[in-house]
């Protein structure tokens, strides 16, 4: 097992969580959540890579021929999918605040809590 993809995996979700931390912006505390959730390919495709693998259809490929596990696959595509809705609607509501109360600070937006 590799530890590569792991270690990629930590960086790319440091970088972003540093960002949402250090932000002052909504747009971008979503563009860096946007980074965090991608790191969820790169772990998929380091859980998922098998060495020598062949891709996991099953025409003319001799048996006990390791396979790649289809459902790694089918996880990346759904990954995507919940991503850009979960974008769609996080955008959605920083418009709407950007509409009621003309700013994208979070600290601004949240003196009018109450």
């Amino acid at each position: 097992m590799q530890v590569f993809p792991f270690i990629v995996v930590a960086w790319i979700i440091g970088v972003g969580l540093y960002g949402i931390a250090t932000s002052r912006n909504l747009i971008h505390q979503i563009v860096c959540l946007i980074v965090v959730q991608s790191s969820t390919y790169v772990l998929l495709l380091g859980v998922g890579y098998v060495t020598g693998a062949v891709a996991p259809y099953f025409y003319d490929v001799p048996v006990h021929t390791p396979a790649v596990d289809p459902v790694v696959q089918a996880l990346a595509l759904t990954d995507v999918v919940v991503e850009a809705a979960v974008t769609a609607l996080l955008l959605a509501i920083a418009i709407q605040a950007h509409k009621r109360f003309g700013t994208l600070d979070p600290h601004e937006l949240a003196e009018f809590k109450g």
